[in-house]
């Protein structure tokens, strides 16, 4: 409720491209902050290895990274589409490939994914579980690249407030009242807090050999509740279902698949005791 308007707000400027070409060519901060998450997954996974924490190899390391671009960039490609706006997948025929325009899901990326990382380790016999540890310790870090490119975009901005922080994203449309600039929320709580998280529990902790899988049921866990504390200041950008936002809302499967990973993990663990 915007109960008074200070004197002014920070106007936000969208910067979509670290260098320009020309009006629609150039390198751009969304396809940087891609590059930069895979590039730090796979420092950490070589450093996992060397560590003895991870069972892919190094020289196995960039088969996996292949696996997981295609199956991030699949996956929350065609989970834009079917979460967020099915009228357009096929409107125009070749939208699906129109990546510049933007439109990534992050609930399609993580079962793209988990697709990607059953494909893997079913053909190089590696266990699926321990994998899936090693990888979602790396995602925060793309997610919170990818949260700060949404900032310089000027796209998914929050709701309306009078907080002294609001901004405002006129230029990007979000007209000309101050709103939350709920990408930053996102990339500190997505990003920053779930990497310090899931980066203790693999090191500091005994859980990922004692149990592999409840790293990833943590993490499925943990990112539905940072998503849905983030929906609370973000304009929802599709229709409501059940009152709740499409964040929200498929966060809710996360979090339920989370707590079955967990316990399926548990369970094998007791199993292996026994």
């Amino acid at each position: 409720m915007l109960g008074w308007l200070p004197i002014a707000y920070w106007v936000h400027t969208p910067h979509p491209f670290l260098i320009r070409f020309s009006e629609n060519l150039g390198i751009r901060y969304y396809g940087l902050a891609y590059l930069l998450g895979f590039v730090a997954a796979y420092w950490l996974l070589a450093r996992y290895y060397r560590a003895g924490r991870s069972p892919v190899k190094t020289e196995a390391i960039m088969d996996l990274m292949m696996y997981m671009v295609i199956g991030v960039m699949a996956g929350g490609r065609l989970g834009h589409f079917l979460f967020y706006h099915p009228e357009g997948l096929f409107n125009p025929p070749w939208a699906f490939l129109q990546v510049w325009k933007g439109g990534m899901a992050s609930h399609g990326g993580f079962i793209g994914v988990i697709l990607a990382a059953w494909w893997f380790t079913r053909s190089r016999k590696l266990p699926f579980l321990a994998v899936t540890d090693a990888i979602v310790t790396t995602v925060p870090a793309g997610l919170g690249f990818g949260r700060i490119a949404n900032f310089l975009n000027g796209e998914l901005w929050g709701k309306t407030t009078d907080v002294p922080w609001a901004m405002i994203f006129e230029q990007t449309g979000g007209g000309a009242l101050p709103r939350h600039p709920s990408q930053l929320y996102e990339a500190a709580l997505e990003g920053l807090l779930l990497f310090a998280f899931v980066q203790w529990r693999f090191w500091r902790t005994s859980a990922a050999k004692a149990q592999p899988g409840r790293i990833s049921g943590e993490f499925l866990i943990a990112y539905a509740v940072a998503r849905i504390v983030c929906e609370v200041f973000r304009e929802p950008d599709a229709a409501l279902i059940l009152g709740l936002s499409r964040g929200m809302f498929y966060s809710l499967f996360l979090a339920v698949g989370g707590l079955a990973v967990v316990a399926i993990s548990s369970r094998l663990a007791s199993k292996d005791k026994a």
